[in-house]
């Protein structure tokens, strides 16, 4: 199978990336980046400032597509580049694969997220999947989780504190590991279609053992 993948340099997309290409289920990765990743085995890396200059000429022909983008208003700098990253690359992506024959996209969303919420971040989560879901696509999976763990190159101080006490709050506040949203990202991009459109709450992302 080929598979687009977005996000490719983020906490998740990185242990995605890793698995998809130890999967031999996959023949080709498609990963569009800002910044260059080292040569790796079937992964066609596209580099380009804005990813939407990189979707629009593409032209491999996709089975699944995978998107690992997020940020943080204050990462990106300001709300137009927050909704930049969380809502406008996310759905040119989407359309990316469309366009290119993929019938199943999945996709990294938040806790919370919900078009109508008074909170910023979790509403333009809401509405990046809204627009999905009017998309028409045959499976899309929206995955939301919590806080993630793992390493990140440029450390976010506030999710540094926040860390210890999210890790101790139940169900859905809890915080998962990077490396168990990328797993369950995989497994259900493989598993026996259930439904048009799948919700996996945090809660319901397994931990490795």
């Amino acid at each position: 199978m080929r598979v687009l993948i977005t996000g490719a340099t983020g906490l998740v997309g990185q242990h995605l990336l890793r698995l998809l290409i130890d999967d031999p289920r996959v023949s080709e990765i498609v990963a569009p980046t800002r910044r260059k990743l080292p040569e790796m085995n079937k992964v066609t890396n596209l580099v380009e400032a804005d990813l939407t200059d990189v979707l629009g000429p593409l032209q491999t022909p996709l089975d699944i597509v995978f998107c690992c983008l997020g940020t943080t208003r204050r990462e990106a700098g300001s709300k137009a580049a927050f909704i930049h990253v969380d809502y406008a690359l996310v759905v040119d992506t989407a359309i990316a694969g469309q366009r290119l024959g993929a019938k199943h996209l999945l996709v990294v969303s938040a806790h919370g997220a919900n078009m109508h919420s008074p909170f910023f971040y979790n509403r333009v989560k809401g509405e990046m999947e809204n627009a999905l879901q009017k998309q028409g696509w045959p499976r899309l999976t929206l995955i939301r989780p919590s806080l993630l763990l793992g390493e990140r190159e440029n450390s976010r101080a506030g999710e540094s504190l926040m860390a210890p006490l999210f890790r101790l709050l139940p169900g859905n506040w809890r915080a998962v590991a990077a490396r168990d949203v990328a797993a369950v990202m995989l497994r259900e991009a493989f598993a026996p279609a259930r439904q048009e459109v799948t919700v996996i709450e945090s809660s319901a992302i397994p931990h490795a053992r």
